[in-house]
């Protein structure tokens, strides 16, 4: 029998947004556990790039999903989602309700929606698709990727290379072009009570100075060193998931030499506002979303009173 849960309380938003400080507010006040909703925080030692609450704070109020693999390994969407309805289940039998937090918003949907019924990863194939793109270069296997399933090519980035690589590993895998899964599988959607929050900026601008600021304060907290020591501890290449993560990315072309700590540092801003932009575009059609102003200092105990309000509507 899967584990269940009968009501959850999602936190959304772009990078910089401040979810991680309402949440918590939200779990100091509220019979709440936090679960991790970002694909980077997964990783052990991918600490200060991914902005990870310290030691004492987690131990005050754990963070579930969160150091769960090694940066060489890879996690998909299809483990979020088991992982995250066993803890979301753990919480409940507690008593307590999940609050689910991050900006990763394909695990979002995932939990939400189920998923389709995918071939499962082989890692040979994934290697040898490593391999391609470290000579050949991701946009030329998006091109392989038009020409077996121009529908899945059609609506990726030529640079999303992980996206790019799960297509092609599921047609090199069954045959069968990405596409045609897409409303064929067995989906299971989330049965419980969802109050979905979005944090959204009211003025883009503000939230762009927000996210140079985070950015410089984690090459001030040491970014350098910390994927320096990874690098070292673990057999890791530019292609993993983990290492295309926003700022390692740019950390890693400069420990290479491929550009200097200044245009490093523009490129890790730039490319956090285009997740920002893209987070922000999930969100808008995002169904049923309660919006909040990430930029307004009332906004934690506005988005403190939904909560409550939702916790004793939906008490059993």
């Amino acid at each position: 029998m899967k584990p269940s849960v009968s009501r959850v309380i999602f936190l959304m938003g772009p990078t910089a947004s401040g979810k991680s400080g309402i949440a918590l507010e939200l779990a100091e006040r509220l019979p709440l556990e936090i679960v991790n909703v970002d694909s980077a925080s997964v990783y052990r030692g991918m600490d200060i790039g991914t902005a990870k609450p310290d030691a004492a704070t987690r131990a005050r109020y754990p963070h579930h999903l969160m150091d769960c693999i090694d940066p060489a390994q890879a996690y998909s969407a299809a483990r979020f989602r088991e992982e995250a309805l066993a803890a979301m289940a753990d919480i409940q039998q507690r008593g307590r309700v999940p609050l689910l937090v991050g900006g990763t918003m394909l695990y979002f949907k995932a939990l939400r929606d189920g998923l389709d019924n995918l071939p499962p990863a082989d890692p040979a194939v994934r290697a040898e698709l490593e391999r391609e793109a470290r000579a050949r270069g991701w946009p030329a296997l998006h091109q392989d990727l038009a020409a077996i399933d121009p529908v899945t090519a059609a609506r990726l980035d030529r640079s999303d290379a992980q996206r790019i690589q799960r297509a092609l590993e599921v047609f090199r895998i069954s045959g069968r072009p990405l596409s045609d899964y897409h409303g064929a599988g067995s989906r299971e959607p989330l049965s419980a009570r969802i109050l979905p929050i979005g944090l959204m900026p009211s003025d883009r601008g503000r939230l762009h100075e927000r996210i140079a600021q985070r950015f410089d304060a984690m090459l001030a907290a040491g970014l350098e060193d910390e994927l320096r020591g990874l690098r070292e501890r673990h057999e890791l290449t530019p292609d993993l998931p983990a290492m295309r993560a926003v700022g390692y990315r740019q950390m890693w072309e400069y420990l290479d030499g491929n550009c200097d700590r200044d245009a490093m540092r523009e490129r890790g801003v730039v490319a956090t506002r285009q997740l920002a932009k893209r987070q922000m575009t999930w969100l808008r059609h995002w169904p049923g979303l309660v919006l909040f102003d990430c930029l307004d200092p009332d906004a934690p105990k506005q988005v403190l009173e939904a909560s409550a309000t939702f916790l004793d509507e939906t008490k059993a």
